[in-house]
């Protein structure tokens, strides 16, 4: 059996978009600065920064995700890394965050998946 590089490039995408990861959502405010994805990122823009092993390199840049808690969701663009953050966590920016809880909260469980 021969798989094209293009067809095992499309399994795994389809894979990783199955597969939910879990871990803490935060929130930063990047204030205009520029996102580790090379971007000027804005509070009010609906991105998240991943931890470097979801991160992977950059390869992960402009994907979006969907983010999941106590039933409330937001999509948002994964746009800079999290370098404090452990696998399966996310940071968004405020804006997203407050779709899914009060800034108040802080820190909360979340699941999400690639979109």
């Amino acid at each position: 059996m021969v798989f094209s590089f293009s067809k095992l490039l499309a399994l795994a995408t389809l894979i990783s978009a199955a597969h939910a990861f879990s871990g803490d959502g935060t929130y930063y405010l990047p204030n205009g600065g520029f996102g580790a994805c090379g971007q000027p990122l804005q509070n009010s823009d609906h991105v998240v920064a991943l931890a470097s092993a979801q991160y992977s390199n950059g390869a992960n840049c402009g994907r979006q995700i969907q983010v999941t808690y106590n039933g409330n969701s937001v999509t948002a663009r994964v746009a800079d890394l999290c370098p404090g953050c452990s696998s399966g966590d996310v940071d968004l920016t405020s804006s997203a965050f407050q779709v899914l809880a009060p800034l108040a909260l802080g820190r909360i469980p979340v699941t999400w998946n690639y979109i």
